[in-house]
C-alpha cells in the first residue's frame, strides 16, 4: 500500500463513492501511487493552470487538429520570405525531435548518432533524385524515392542497434556518437566513385514531384511539412497507446523488470532505432529537396544540439512537447537571435520576466530595478568624466532600445577587450549569486544585471553565431531548474514498494 493510502472510515453505511478505482481502496496487483498519478499532475500556477486543464479536457486529437490548422493558417496572415524559411527549418527540426522522442523519450536510449539518419535520408534522396549517378542521373518521383529511403534508413537503424542493444547509458551514447561522427567523416572523405560529392556535397537535387506535379515554392514545402508533421504525430500517437508503446516505456523504466514480464527487450530496442531512423530520413528527404543541395556540414553536431534542445525544452516522452519545444527553439534560434534588435528584446525580456517571477515581495523587485537604473547612469557619468573614449561607442541594440541604453550602459570605442573581461567577471558574479542568499544576493544582483547588459551590448549582440548557442543554453538551464519535465512533459511517477 502506498504512503498516502487512508484506512476506510469506521461506522455503518455504504462506502463513499470516489473518482475512480484508485479511490475505492487498495487494489491487488497495483500500486496506488501509480494508479492515482493522474490526480497528482503538476499544473502551472494561476490562470495558466486553468488553461492547461481546459486544454487537457479538449482531448488529444482535437488539440492536434487545431494546432495543424493554426500552422496552415500562418502563410495566409502574411508569413513569407525569411519568416517562411524560418518556419520550414522549424518544422524540419520538429519532425526530427518527434522521431528522436521515440528513441530517447519512450525507449530511454541515449542516441547521439540520430542526426546520421537525417543525413542518410538527405543523401539517399539526393542520389535517387539528381544527376549524380550515371550519365543522365536517377530522377525517381517522390512517391518512389521516399519509401525507398525510409526503408533503407530503417534497415540502417537496425544495423546500428544490433551492436548497441546490450548497451545502456554512457556506453550507448559513446557508440552512437561515434556512428554520427563517422557518417560526417565518410561523406567528407569517401572517394569520388561513391558519388557523394565529398566536401562539395551534391547540388541540383530534384524538387518533390509526382503524379505530374512538383513543389516549386517555399510555401508548398511549408504546407507539405505541416501535413507530414501532423500525420507523423498522429501515427506515433496510435503507436504510443499500443502494446509497442507500452513496451518501450517499460524498457525505459526497468529493462530487467520488462524482461521478467516476457517483453523482448532487445527486439523492442531495435524497433525504437528503426522507427526513429525512418522519421529522421523522412525529414532528410524534405530538407534535401527544399534546399536543392546537401553538404556534410549540414549533419554535424550543431544540428544534433538543436534537436535535443527542442526535445528537452518540450518534454521527453511527449509527442506534442517534442514538436512544441523544437518549434520554440528554432523560432528563437533562427528567427529572433539573428537580428541584434530582436535578440536584444529577447535578452532583456527574459531578464525582466525572470525578475518578475523570482523576486518577491514587489518592493524588493522595485528596489532592484531602481538600483540597477541608478547604478547605470552613475557609472556612465563617472566613466565619461574620466575618459571620453570609455563611452565613445554605441550599444549593439538599435531602435528605441538602443536609444534608451545609449546614456546608461558603457560601450567603449574599442569594446572587444573590455567585453571579454566583463564576460569573465559576469560568470564569477553569477557563481557568487548561486552561493549567497538573502540580502547579500539582492545586493549582488544589482551589479550583475548591469554587467550583463554591458557584456551583451559590447560582445554578445555583436557575435550572433556564439550568442545563439549561449542563449539556447541559458534557456534550457532555466527551464530544467524551473520545470525539469519540460513545457508539456509529465513528471515521472516513482512506485513505492
Amino acid at each position: 500500500m502506498s504512503l498516502d493510502a487512508q484506512p476506510p472510515a469506521a461506522g455503518p453505511g455504504p462506502p463513499a463513492a470516489g473518482p475512480g478505482p484508485a479511490a475505492a481502496g487498495p487494489q491487488l496487483g497495483a500500486d496506488e501511487w501509480v494508479a492515482r498519478q493522474e490526480h497528482r499532475r503538476e499544473y502551472l500556477p494561476s490562470w495558466l493552470g486553468s488553461a492547461q486543464r481546459r486544454l487537457e479536457r479538449a482531448g488529444w486529437w482535437p488539440r492536434l487538429a487545431v494546432a495543424g490548422l493554426a500552422g496552415a493558417a500562418l502563410p495566409l496572415i502574411g508569413l513569407g520570405g525569411f519568416q517562411l524559411q524560418v518556419g520550414i527549418d522549424a518544422l524540419v527540426i520538429a519532425l526530427l525531435a518527434v522521431g528522436l522522442n521515440i528513441v530517447v523519450g519512450w525507449a530511454g536510449l541515449l542516441d547521439l548518432g540520430y542526426v546520421a539518419f537525417f543525413g542518410f535520408g538527405a543523401y539517399g534522396f539526393a542520389l535517387l533524385s539528381s544527376s549524380q549517378i550515371g550519365a543522365n542521373g536517377i530522377h525517381l518521383p517522390a512517391y518512389l524515392s521516399l519509401p525507398i529511403v525510409m526503408i533503407g534508413a530503417a534497415i540502417l537503424g537496425l544495423l546500428v542497434g544490433l551492436p548497441s542493444r546490450r548497451l545502456i547509458g554512457d556506453y550507448l551514447a559513446i557508440i552512437t556518437l561515434f556512428f554520427g561522427e563517422a557518417f560526417v567523416e565518410l561523406t567528407n572523405n569517401l572517394p569520388a566513385s561513391f558519388r557523394l560529392g565529398g566536401p562539395n556535397g551534391i547540388v541540383g537535387i530534384d524538387p518533390i514531384r509526382g503524379f505530374g506535379h512538383q513543389l516549386a515554392s517555399n510555401t508548398g514545402y511549408y504546407y507539405l511539412l505541416v501535413i507530414l508533421l501532423v500525420a507523423t504525430m498522429a501515427v506515433l500517437r496510435l503507436l504510443d497507446t499500443s502494446r509497442t508503446g507500452r513496451a518501450w516505456r517499460a524498457v525505459r523504466e526497468d529493462p530487467l523488470a520488462a524482461a521478467a514480464m516476457t517483453i523482448p527487450v532487445n527486439r523492442v530496442k531495435l524497433m525504437a532505432f528503426a522507427f526513429g531512423a525512418m522519421v529522421a530520413a523522412l525529414a532528410g528527404t524534405i530538407f534535401a529537396a527544399q534546399q536543392i543541395s546537401v553538404f556534410p556540414t549540414d549533419f554535424d553536431t550543431p544540428i544534433l544540439i538543436l534537436i535535443y534542445a527542442g526535445l528537452i525544452l518540450g518534454g521527453t516522452g511527449s509527442i506534442a512537447g517534442a514538436a512544441t519545444g523544437a518549434l520554440v527553439i528554432m523560432v528563437i534560434y533562427d528567427g529572433l537571435l539573428r537580428s541584434p534588435t530582436d535578440s536584444g528584446y529577447l535578452f532583456y525580456g527574459l531578464i525582466l520576466l525572470t525578475l518578475l517571477v523570482k523576486l518577491r515581495p514587489w518592493r524588493r523587485l522595485a528596489a532592484v530595478i531602481a538600483a540597477t537604473v541608478a547604478l547605470g547612469f552613475a557609472v556612465h557619468a563617472i566613466a565619461g568624466a574620466i575618459s571620453a573614449s570609455a563611452v565613445a561607442g554605441g550599444p549593439a541594440s538599435t531602435g528605441w532600445l538602443g536609444a534608451a541604453l545609449r546614456h546608461w550602459v558603457i560601450v567603449p570605442a574599442n569594446p572587444t577587450v573590455p567585453g571579454n573581461w566583463g564576460f569573465v567577471l559576469l560568470v564569477c558574479l553569477l557563481i557568487a549569486l548561486v552561493q549567497v542568499k538573502g540580502r547579500r544576493r539582492t545586493i549582488l544582483l544589482v551589479p550583475a544585471l548591469y554587467l550583463a547588459a554591458f557584456v551583451w551590448e559590447t560582445r554578445l549582440a555583436a557575435e550572433p553565431a556564439i550568442t545563439r548557442q549561449l542563449m539556447i543554453g541559458a534557456i534550457l538551464i532555466v527551464m530544467m531548474n524551473a520545470r525539469p519535465q519540460g513545457l508539456l512533459g509529465a513528471r515521472r511517477v516513482e512506485a513505492l514498494t
